[in-house]
């Protein structure tokens, strides 16, 4: 029976228990994140970690080899691309705001299954990114110190004897500093951040004025180009933009510090958004000053701007440009590690992980040990090996996170978790009303009509009855009752108390809703007619959100991954586009369910265009996954077998889901028995 048991809770989803877990922080404050988080913070935080160092390198290269002139406009493209996501972020961030980002939401919306997958992936993007990032600095450090073989000895880069193993103990000290400086909590390592945000920002805006003023002197020379502005076509364009793409990912590690923000509903999509949107203004600035002052075919692709001031006679410009590098690649770093720890509490804390990852610190109200084994992992591994290989395998967890999270936002608005209403049969009027228990988060509403009809209960959702005649509120205390409008009690909950025939003027122990008697008037075979349209409603909303993710896959597959035969790739594309489509036209056609109001914190952000936005987002991060290559897709898939089999040896045992399930199967036997 355990077997069964977790078997059952590996596909079935977590339950949102918001108010509990506020109870939880009123009562165990040690148990919880601190609250401290505000609206700056989450800037300073999206943009250090979206605005890394990668800008001062991906502007020459993806003008050189693929977008020329048109930079610009693949810097729009890759952004709206990226608002996709960010917006699907936005949502399912302000109405769960708790840790783990990604890795809740698949878990609340889908699955544990696919909800562990994702945390194990961005376990491996946040650890090698780091480490990646932290390997850059020796470098850029360099410079000021004429040269990387100037530098001290203690901190350059060093060859053991006998082996071709290249130490950097730069890279391992810096990890080390931001891991200490992450500890202290929160919202000091936000003000530090904040400090290098403002420097970055600060240099790349001076990139931006000092080379508009070389640009105007010399008559904006790299716009004057015998190819044109599109040198490339729009393939070359629209590649440039794929590329690009990745340059801003970082927003979603604003999400992951949602259990820390002081207003989630309001400050997170604020802070997605904004962080968007100042990185994204200032690449499209950056990049129409690099390529008009220099022809495309010219820029230096591993110094783009340093030698774009030389060019026009100020050398002593990378400096400045050396400094700002230094600083993104701090707020990166930190971008990399902070979310990390946080994922791994929230897995702990679910029982795929030991609880020793979910001991927050009682004074800096941080995930302590997660943080601590989290920044000794990077550091050892930015110390000791080269990542360049692996640095590939960072862009597939964010991908995969940025798929499931569109996944989820689809299946909150047609399947919301735990927001199903209960079916109740219809009860004849000399046999009193039915005993049933529910929950504030699960509301019932149900009428009754007169006795010349047949006695009805209609289960409605709030936003279905306000389009109702004649209905009309009552207060709601307890959630635990409904009357109708005549005074006669309906509903009740599972106490076995039953009051009939209430006076018509009596306040109710607590009601929702109650309806006139005119409202319905159906005989006993229409009654289960609401029920039996919902549950096909829900249906086809599985198939269609299950034929329109394997239509992109099919589609993704013909046009990205080039190592496959020719006649393959035109079998997956004529099958997968006529899914894709044919499922994105029945999403369209279908109403959501209005219970996706009720689910998680009231008030949040609601993501527009639904369902064509998470669609597009699903096109695109499943297309840039694929076009990653088939090595790098078989090296995570290396990754993940392992995380399988963690899971299956320790997650799946120890799961807090699947103890429930078994608990409720032990309980149901035993009332079963008595």
């Amino acid at each position: 029976m355990k077997t069964t048991m977790r078997t059952r809770a590996l596909w079935r989803r977590k339950v949102v228990r918001l108010q509990e877990e506020e109870q939880q922080r009123r009562t165990r404050p040690t148990d919880q994140l601190a609250r401290r988080l505000r609206v700056l913070d989450l800037i300073s935080i999206g943009v250090g970690s979206t605005l890394g160092a990668g800008v001062y390198v991906l502007v020459g290269t993806v003008a050189r080899e693929r977008a020329g002139p048109a930079l610009t406009l693949s810097f729009l493209i890759a952004g709206i691309a990226a608002a996709l996501a960010a917006l699907c972020y936005a949502e399912l961030s302000s109405r769960l705001p708790c840790a783990g980002s990604a890795y809740h939401y698949a878990y609340t919306c889908v699955s544990e299954g696919i909800a562990w997958i994702i945390g194990w992936a961005l376990i491996l993007e946040y650890t090698v990114g780091g480490s990646t990032v932290a390997r850059g600095i020796s470098p850029n450090l360099g410079i000021f110190f004429g040269g990387e073989e100037h530098l001290p000895g203690w901190i350059a880069r060093q060859t053991f004897p006998g082996s071709d193993v290249v130490v950097d103990p730069c890279a391992g000290l810096l990890v080390l500093l931001v891991t200490a400086l992450l500890c202290m909590g929160i919202r000091e390592s936000a003000r530090v951040q904040s400090i290098m945000v403002v420097l970055n920002v600060l240099v790349l805006v001076f990139v931006v004025g000092a080379g508009s003023w070389a640009g105007f002197s010399s008559g904006w020379k790299g716009y004057h180009q015998s190819q044109g502005y599109l040198p490339y076509g729009v393939n070359g364009m629209l590649g440039g933009a794929a590329t690009l793409f990745f340059a801003y990912i970082g927003f979603d590690t604003v999400a992951s510090t949602a259990e820390e923000v002081k207003n989630p509903q309001r400050d997170l999509p604020l802070g997605i958004g904004f962080s968007l949107f100042i990185c994204g203004s200032l690449y499209m600035l950056l990049s129409a000053v690099i390529v008009g002052l220099v022809p495309f075919n010219l820029i230096d692709p591993d110094t783009p701007m340093s030698s774009a001031f030389d060019e026009h006679g100020m050398p002593w410009a990378k400096y400045i440009v050396a400094a700002g590098a230094i600083a993104a690649l701090s707020t990166a770093l930190m971008g990399s590690i902070l979310p990390q720890p946080r994922i791994l509490m929230a897995m702990a804390r679910d029982g795929l992980l030991p609880h020793f990852f979910s001991t927050v610190h009682p004074i800096t109200a941080v995930p302590v040990n997660s943080t601590v084994i989290t920044g000794v992992v990077a550091a050892a591994m930015a110390f000791f090996m080269n990542v360049d290989q692996l640095s590939g395998m960072v862009s597939v967890g964010t991908l995969m996170a940025f798929t499931i999270v569109a996944v989820s936002l689809l299946i909150l608005r047609y399947l919301p978790p735990n927001a199903s209403k209960p079916v109740i049969q219809v009860w004849p009027p000399d046999k009193g009303a039915p005993s049933v228990h529910i929950s504030p988060s699960t509301p019932v509403y149900a009428c009754e009509v007169s006795t010349l009809f047949s006695p009805v209960l209609s289960i409605f959702s709030d936003a279905s009855l306000q389009t109702l005649p004649g209905h009309e509120s009552i207060e709601d205390l307890n959630g635990v009752s409904s009357v109708s409008s005549s005074g006669s009690l309906l509903l009740q909950d599972g106490t076995g108390d039953q009051e009939a025939n209430a006076a018509p003027n009596a306040s109710p122990v607590s009601s929702r809703w109650a309806l006139h008697e005119s409202l319905l008037s159906v005989d006993d075979t229409t009654t289960s007619l609401p029920e039996s349209n919902e549950k096909l409603r829900q249906w086809v909303a599985v198939f269609a959100i299950t034929g329109a993710f394997i239509g992109v896959v099919l589609i993704s597959l013909a046009a990205a991954v080039e190592e496959l035969p020719m006649p393959i790739r035109w079998i997956f594309g004529l099958l997968g586009t006529p899914s894709f489509v044919a499922a994105s036209t029945v999403l369209f056609l279908i109403e959501q369910d209005e219970g996706h109001h009720k689910f998680g914190q009231a008030g949040g952000f609601h993501c527009p265009w639904v369902p064509a936005l998470p669609l597009g987002s699903i096109l695109v991060n499943v297309y840039l996954l694929m076009s990653l290559g088939i090595p790098t897709l078989f090296r995570v898939s290396a990754w993940l077998l392992l995380g399988v089999v963690v899971y299956l040896v320790y997650g799946m045992s120890h799961s807090q889901l699947s103890s429930e399930l078994l608990k409720e199967e032990q309980t149901h036997q035993f009332q079963t028995a008595t």
